[in-house]
């Protein structure tokens, strides 16, 4: 419909019924008609409501008239109003494409998920998590945080601040472990971020990664505690005082010599009819190999009479449908029974079992297969035959740390 002031202005009313300002014109480099729309329509019979009427606002008609009138003069001087607007549109369209909750999903998507093993630690550090395979903003995360700031307003400064605020209270949206300062969990953070913001450079959807300018966290000193016999037998008989199923978990951990995740997430699947052999496959391993563990007598009997959920994958859970989780509950339980032990971590428990086997003799390349540690003597297609040919080995390895164990702690039962 054509406004009879001011020639070239329309209002277009769309099937939906809704009506907005549009300007026809002729585009002065090469003459050609085109349409600019101007705005949304308002009912509001009042001048003042649009004083400085711009494209995009909500126009009364005295304001679109306006408008109309100051664009086609601009026209008429030569200025291509129609091509600005595009690249306007583009503007915004990449302002969007580029704020840090959008650009991180595709960097999850696009790349973490494809080159990185444990790509959902990533993801939430930077606030995000997979819930029926898409991903989600965390509540209060670092994504919901910054939802819409381009990744260009995210500078060396604000970086910063953000590490220091990761190191002092925590992962925003996430459960800490700890009131303390923690240097680990800052460099998890600088790492994460850091990336992030390489793979973007690499996209040019930014122009440098701030990150570059700050000091990596320093990493964490290596530990060197070691839960010894004395230390041990304590532990185990700790365990008595821990709800099921978290009593044979760690049972288990002291066994096996596995990593916390590793016998935690243990599913029905990978254990063999038997129970004699347990295979935990690439993607649940730190070094991303197979690790076929022969189990021992002992911890057959405690897989065998740990009560399974029913149609649960997992062989510790206490929900039915996800693996045991809060373990610092379980370790301040361990602790109020272990009188006269120094501080320790759930993780000194693999030291301790690689220092007890070395103690009985068994030899390093062993305990490393058992372990599933990688060193240069286990590289290439050497490694390959050594994990097959040694399987005999390493059951023995366990088996006689088993026994030690027992003798640690008297005659044991898979309860006891």
């Amino acid at each position: 419909m054509a406004d009879s002031s001011v020639p070239g202005l329309y209002l277009v009313i769309y099937p939906s019924g809704k009506k907005s300002w549009a300007l026809r014109f002729r585009r002065p480099a090469d003459r050609r008609t085109s349409k600019l729309v101007l705005g949304s329509v308002s009912t509001v019979a009042d001048d003042r409501r649009d004083p400085d009427p711009v494209v995009g606002g909500h126009l009364t008609l005295a304001g679109a008239r306006r408008l109309a009138a100051l664009l086609k003069h601009e026209i008429a001087t030569g200025r291509d109003v129609a091509a600005e607007a595009q690249a306007k549109k583009r503007s915004v369209a990449l302002l969007a494409e580029n704020t840090f909750s959008v650009a991180a999903a595709d960097f999850i998507t696009q790349h973490a998920k494809k080159k990185t093993r444990r790509w959902q630690e990533q993801a939430k550090l930077l606030g995000l998590r997979e819930v029926d395979g898409k991903l989600e903003l965390i509540e209060r995360g670092l994504a919901a945080r910054w939802q819409d700031k381009p990744l260009g307003e995210i500078d060396a400064d604000l970086a910063f601040r953000l590490i220091e605020e990761v190191r002092h209270k925590g992962v925003m949206g996430l459960k800490r472990n700890n009131d303390e300062p923690s240097e680990p969990r800052a460099r998890a953070m600088h790492s994460a971020l850091s990336k992030m913001f390489n793979w973007a450079l690499e996209k040019r959807r930014v122009g440098q990664n701030p990150l570059d300018a700050l000091k990596r966290p320093s990493a964490p000193k290596a530990r060197d505690r070691v839960l010894d016999d004395r230390e041990i037998t304590k532990l185990w008989r700790a365990t008595g005082q821990v709800s099921k199923p978290f009593d044979a978990a760690v049972k288990l951990l002291l066994l096996t010599g596995c990593r916390l995740n590793e016998v935690a997430q243990m599913e029905v699947g990978e254990l063999s009819d038997d129970l004699s052999m347990w295979t935990i496959p690439s993607e649940r391993t730190k070094n991303g190999r197979v690790h076929q563990v022969p189990l021992s007598l002992l911890a057959r009997a405690i897989i065998a009479k740990t009560e399974r959920l029913d149609g649960c994958k997992f062989v510790f859970s206490t929900t039915g449908t996800t693996p045991i989780s809060g373990w610092s509950k379980t370790k301040a339980r361990l602790d109020a029974r272990m009188e006269g032990v120094a501080s320790w971590r759930i993780h000194d428990i693999r030291r301790g079992v690689a220092t007890g086997m070395a103690e009985l003799g068994i030899a390093p390349h062993v305990i490393e297969l058992v372990l599933n540690h990688v060193s240069g003597a286990r590289g290439g297609v050497a490694g390959i035959y050594n994990r097959a040919v040694q399987m005999a080995e390493r059951r023995a390895a366990l088996e006689a740390w088993a026994k030690h164990i027992e003798g640690l702690v008297g005659h044991v039962s898979s309860a006891g």
